[in-house]
Protein backbone atom coordinates (compact mmCIF):
# COMPACT_ATOMS: atom_id res chain seq x y z
CA UNK A 1 0.00 0.00 0.00
CA UNK A 2 1.08 3.41 -0.86
CA UNK A 3 -0.30 6.78 -0.15
CA UNK A 4 -0.11 9.45 -3.26
CA UNK A 5 -0.64 12.80 -0.91
CA UNK A 6 -4.38 11.83 0.25
CA UNK A 7 -4.95 8.66 -2.05
CA UNK A 8 -3.82 5.42 -0.72
CA UNK A 9 -3.31 2.91 -3.72
CA UNK A 10 -2.02 -0.72 -3.82
CA UNK A 11 -0.10 -2.99 -6.37
CA UNK A 12 -1.78 -5.45 -8.02
CA UNK A 13 0.29 -8.21 -5.86
CA UNK A 14 -0.97 -6.60 -3.24
CA UNK A 15 -4.67 -6.84 -4.20
CA UNK A 16 -4.12 -10.46 -5.72
CA UNK A 17 -3.30 -11.17 -1.67
CA UNK A 18 -6.36 -9.57 -0.44
CA UNK A 19 -8.58 -10.76 -2.38
CA UNK A 20 -7.73 -13.92 -3.36
CA UNK A 21 -7.83 -13.50 -6.89
CA UNK A 22 -4.54 -14.29 -8.80
CA UNK A 23 -2.41 -11.29 -10.40
CA UNK A 24 -3.13 -13.32 -13.94
CA UNK A 25 -6.91 -12.94 -13.33
CA UNK A 26 -6.90 -9.33 -12.60
CA UNK A 27 -4.91 -8.10 -16.13
CA UNK A 28 -7.65 -10.57 -17.75
CA UNK A 29 -10.01 -8.22 -15.87
CA UNK A 30 -8.12 -5.06 -17.24
CA UNK A 31 -7.61 -6.45 -20.81
CA UNK A 32 -11.50 -6.97 -21.46
CA UNK A 33 -11.91 -3.60 -19.69
CA UNK A 34 -13.90 -5.21 -16.93
CA UNK A 35 -11.52 -3.60 -14.20
CA UNK A 36 -8.98 -1.33 -15.30
CA UNK A 37 -6.59 0.03 -12.62
CA UNK A 38 -6.75 3.21 -11.58
CA UNK A 39 -2.69 3.55 -13.15
CA UNK A 40 -0.10 1.99 -14.80
CA UNK A 41 3.42 3.11 -13.04
CA UNK A 42 6.55 4.20 -15.18
CA UNK A 43 7.31 0.63 -14.45
CA UNK A 44 4.18 -0.95 -16.05
CA UNK A 45 2.82 -2.00 -13.05
CA UNK A 46 -1.23 -1.94 -12.33
CA UNK A 47 -2.15 0.33 -9.09
CA UNK A 48 -5.56 0.08 -7.55
CA UNK A 49 -7.62 2.56 -5.55
CA UNK A 50 -10.05 1.61 -3.04
CA UNK A 51 -12.92 2.47 -6.10
CA UNK A 52 -10.76 -0.42 -8.24
CA UNK A 53 -11.21 -2.61 -4.77
CA UNK A 54 -15.04 -1.80 -4.63
CA UNK A 55 -15.84 -2.98 -8.00
CA UNK A 56 -13.56 -6.36 -7.72
CA UNK A 57 -15.87 -6.66 -4.75
CA UNK A 58 -18.98 -6.43 -6.55
CA UNK A 59 -17.33 -8.54 -9.67
CA UNK A 60 -16.49 -11.80 -7.37
CA UNK A 61 -19.90 -11.24 -5.63
CA UNK A 62 -21.50 -11.54 -9.37
CA UNK A 63 -19.58 -14.77 -10.06
CA UNK A 64 -20.20 -16.37 -7.16
CA UNK A 65 -23.92 -15.43 -7.75
CA UNK A 66 -22.71 -17.41 -11.42
CA UNK A 67 -22.90 -14.26 -13.67
CA UNK A 68 -20.67 -14.53 -16.61
CA UNK A 69 -17.85 -12.02 -17.19
CA UNK A 70 -20.07 -10.36 -20.49
CA UNK A 71 -23.32 -9.71 -18.16
CA UNK A 72 -20.78 -8.73 -14.93
CA UNK A 73 -19.61 -5.73 -17.61
CA UNK A 74 -23.22 -4.84 -18.99
CA UNK A 75 -24.26 -4.92 -14.86
CA UNK A 76 -21.01 -2.36 -14.11
CA UNK A 77 -21.58 -0.41 -16.92
CA UNK A 78 -25.59 0.50 -16.20
CA UNK A 79 -25.36 0.51 -12.68
CA UNK A 80 -25.62 4.51 -11.50
CA UNK A 81 -24.69 4.57 -7.65
CA UNK A 82 -22.58 1.61 -6.09
CA UNK A 83 -24.36 1.71 -2.55
CA UNK A 84 -27.48 0.87 -4.39
CA UNK A 85 -26.14 -1.46 -6.42
CA UNK A 86 -24.27 -3.24 -3.34
CA UNK A 87 -27.99 -3.39 -1.75
CA UNK A 88 -28.74 -5.26 -4.87
CA UNK A 89 -26.17 -7.77 -4.72
CA UNK A 90 -27.11 -8.23 -0.93
CA UNK A 91 -30.58 -9.41 -1.54
CA UNK A 92 -29.56 -11.29 -3.94
CA UNK A 93 -26.94 -13.16 -1.94
CA UNK A 94 -29.42 -14.32 0.64
CA UNK A 95 -31.94 -15.31 -1.81
CA UNK A 96 -29.25 -17.54 -2.76
CA UNK A 97 -28.91 -18.45 0.71
CA UNK A 98 -32.09 -19.12 1.72
CA UNK A 99 -32.37 -21.08 -2.07
CA UNK A 100 -28.99 -23.30 -0.97
CA UNK A 101 -31.11 -23.54 2.45
CA UNK A 102 -34.06 -25.08 1.00
CA UNK A 103 -32.29 -27.19 -1.21
CA UNK A 104 -29.88 -28.44 1.91
CA UNK A 105 -32.93 -29.24 3.45
CA UNK A 106 -34.58 -31.34 0.05
CA UNK A 107 -31.29 -33.68 -0.17
CA UNK A 108 -31.11 -34.06 3.56
CA UNK A 109 -34.91 -35.40 3.42
CA UNK A 110 -34.31 -37.41 0.47
CA UNK A 111 -31.73 -39.10 2.38
CA UNK A 112 -33.74 -40.07 5.36
CA UNK A 113 -36.07 -41.35 3.27
CA UNK A 114 -34.37 -43.62 0.91
CA UNK A 115 -32.19 -45.07 4.50
CA UNK A 116 -35.91 -45.63 5.86
CA UNK A 117 -37.04 -47.23 2.80
CA UNK A 118 -33.69 -49.51 2.65
CA UNK A 119 -34.37 -50.58 6.32
CA UNK A 120 -37.73 -51.28 5.50
CA UNK A 121 -36.97 -53.19 2.35
CA UNK A 122 -38.66 -50.76 0.11
CA UNK A 123 -36.12 -50.02 -2.92
CA UNK A 124 -34.72 -46.74 -3.70
CA UNK A 125 -37.85 -45.61 -5.13
CA UNK A 126 -39.77 -45.28 -2.08
CA UNK A 127 -40.22 -41.33 -1.79
CA UNK A 128 -43.13 -40.42 0.08
CA UNK A 129 -43.62 -36.97 -2.01
CA UNK A 130 -42.21 -37.19 -5.29
CA UNK A 131 -42.54 -33.30 -5.84
CA UNK A 132 -40.18 -32.79 -2.06
CA UNK A 133 -37.55 -33.77 -4.46
CA UNK A 134 -37.62 -30.57 -5.93
CA UNK A 135 -38.28 -27.96 -3.58
CA UNK A 136 -35.22 -25.41 -3.64
CA UNK A 137 -34.33 -26.36 -6.84
CA UNK A 138 -34.39 -23.69 -9.88
CA UNK A 139 -34.41 -25.56 -12.71
CA UNK A 140 -33.97 -22.61 -15.01
CA UNK A 141 -30.24 -22.59 -13.38
CA UNK A 142 -29.60 -26.35 -14.56
CA UNK A 143 -31.01 -26.06 -17.86
CA UNK A 144 -27.99 -27.43 -20.39
CA UNK A 145 -26.64 -24.48 -22.13
CA UNK A 146 -25.21 -25.72 -25.24
CA UNK A 147 -24.33 -22.76 -26.37
CA UNK A 148 -20.56 -24.38 -26.68
CA UNK A 149 -22.11 -27.23 -28.99
CA UNK A 150 -23.79 -24.74 -31.38
CA UNK A 151 -25.32 -26.92 -33.66
CA UNK A 152 -27.10 -29.25 -31.19
CA UNK A 153 -27.65 -25.27 -29.03
CA UNK A 154 -29.47 -23.95 -32.23
CA UNK A 155 -32.15 -26.66 -32.57
CA UNK A 156 -32.73 -26.85 -29.07
CA UNK A 157 -33.95 -22.96 -29.75
CA UNK A 158 -35.70 -24.04 -32.37
CA UNK A 159 -37.88 -26.53 -30.51
CA UNK A 160 -38.17 -24.28 -27.12
CA UNK A 161 -39.84 -21.68 -29.30
CA UNK A 162 -42.50 -24.12 -30.08
CA UNK A 163 -43.11 -25.47 -26.48
CA UNK A 164 -45.57 -24.24 -23.78
CA UNK A 165 -44.16 -23.00 -20.66
CA UNK A 166 -45.68 -26.13 -18.63
CA UNK A 167 -43.87 -28.34 -21.44
CA UNK A 168 -40.38 -26.07 -20.74
CA UNK A 169 -41.04 -26.71 -17.21
CA UNK A 170 -41.51 -30.39 -17.40
CA UNK A 171 -38.12 -30.54 -19.05
CA UNK A 172 -36.08 -28.94 -16.63
CA UNK A 173 -37.72 -30.64 -13.55
CA UNK A 174 -36.92 -34.09 -15.60
CA UNK A 175 -33.32 -33.19 -16.18
CA UNK A 176 -33.02 -32.12 -12.37
CA UNK A 177 -34.88 -35.41 -11.41
CA UNK A 178 -32.01 -37.28 -13.42
CA UNK A 179 -29.32 -35.48 -11.98
CA UNK A 180 -30.90 -36.40 -8.13
CA UNK A 181 -30.73 -40.26 -9.88
CA UNK A 182 -27.37 -39.67 -10.32
CA UNK A 183 -26.74 -38.54 -7.29
CA UNK A 184 -28.34 -41.53 -5.54
CA UNK A 185 -26.43 -43.99 -7.67
CA UNK A 186 -23.58 -42.54 -6.54
CA UNK A 187 -24.00 -42.73 -2.75
CA UNK A 188 -24.87 -45.94 -3.71
CA UNK A 189 -21.42 -46.92 -4.60
CA UNK A 190 -22.48 -47.75 -8.26
CA UNK A 191 -19.40 -47.36 -10.79
CA UNK A 192 -19.80 -44.94 -13.47
CA UNK A 193 -19.83 -47.46 -15.91
CA UNK A 194 -22.33 -49.61 -14.37
CA UNK A 195 -25.55 -50.91 -16.38
CA UNK A 196 -28.07 -48.76 -14.04
CA UNK A 197 -25.72 -46.03 -14.45
CA UNK A 198 -25.14 -46.22 -18.37
CA UNK A 199 -29.17 -46.40 -18.79
CA UNK A 200 -29.76 -43.39 -17.24
CA UNK A 201 -27.29 -41.89 -19.64
CA UNK A 202 -28.34 -43.84 -22.34
CA UNK A 203 -31.43 -41.47 -21.66
CA UNK A 204 -29.83 -37.82 -21.62
CA UNK A 205 -27.95 -39.32 -25.25
CA UNK A 206 -31.22 -40.45 -26.57
CA UNK A 207 -32.71 -37.15 -25.66
CA UNK A 208 -29.76 -34.95 -27.49
CA UNK A 209 -30.03 -36.92 -30.31
CA UNK A 210 -33.49 -36.08 -30.83
CA UNK A 211 -32.45 -32.48 -31.48
CA UNK A 212 -29.27 -33.71 -33.59
CA UNK A 213 -26.83 -36.15 -34.31
CA UNK A 214 -24.18 -36.88 -31.82
CA UNK A 215 -21.43 -38.62 -32.27
CA UNK A 216 -18.99 -40.46 -29.79
CA UNK A 217 -16.75 -37.92 -29.33
CA UNK A 218 -19.49 -34.81 -29.31
CA UNK A 219 -20.83 -36.79 -26.02
CA UNK A 220 -17.40 -37.13 -24.44
CA UNK A 221 -16.91 -33.47 -25.02
CA UNK A 222 -20.05 -32.89 -23.57
CA UNK A 223 -19.44 -35.12 -20.67
CA UNK A 224 -15.96 -33.21 -20.15
CA UNK A 225 -17.96 -29.61 -20.58
CA UNK A 226 -19.86 -30.85 -17.22
CA UNK A 227 -16.94 -30.29 -15.21
CA UNK A 228 -15.10 -27.90 -17.50
CA UNK A 229 -17.94 -25.54 -17.73
CA UNK A 230 -18.16 -23.39 -14.49
CA UNK A 231 -22.43 -23.02 -14.93
CA UNK A 232 -22.64 -26.90 -15.22
CA UNK A 233 -20.34 -28.01 -12.86
CA UNK A 234 -22.24 -25.91 -10.46
CA UNK A 235 -25.69 -27.22 -11.14
CA UNK A 236 -24.29 -30.46 -10.40
CA UNK A 237 -22.56 -29.78 -7.58
CA UNK A 238 -25.78 -28.38 -6.16
CA UNK A 239 -27.05 -32.17 -5.70
CA UNK A 240 -24.33 -33.79 -4.76
CA UNK A 241 -20.41 -32.93 -4.32
CA UNK A 242 -18.51 -34.90 -7.06
CA UNK A 243 -21.80 -35.49 -8.93
CA UNK A 244 -19.85 -33.88 -12.55
CA UNK A 245 -17.14 -35.75 -12.57
CA UNK A 246 -19.52 -38.95 -11.80
CA UNK A 247 -21.43 -37.33 -14.93
CA UNK A 248 -18.28 -36.84 -16.89
CA UNK A 249 -17.34 -40.53 -16.55
CA UNK A 250 -20.63 -42.35 -16.95
CA UNK A 251 -20.54 -40.78 -20.22
CA UNK A 252 -17.14 -41.80 -21.22
CA UNK A 253 -18.16 -45.00 -19.96
CA UNK A 254 -21.30 -45.10 -22.35
CA UNK A 255 -19.36 -43.47 -25.08
CA UNK A 256 -16.67 -46.73 -25.14
CA UNK A 257 -19.21 -49.09 -24.31
CA UNK A 258 -22.12 -48.51 -25.99
CA UNK A 259 -21.60 -46.36 -28.67
CA UNK A 260 -18.08 -47.77 -29.80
Amino acid sequence: MRERGAVVDWPIAEVARMSGVTARTLRHYDEIGLLPPARIGANGHRRYEERQLLLLQQILVLRELGVGLPEIGRILADQVDEVEALRGHHLRLIAERDRLDALAGTVFRTIAELEQSRKDGRGMTAINRPENLFEGVQPSQYEENLSVFPRLAAEGARRAATMSPAEVEAGQRERTALMIRLAELMAAGADAGADAVLDEIDGQYRALTELSPVSADEFRAIGRACVDNEQWRGAYEAIAPDLAAYQRDAIEAYATSRLG
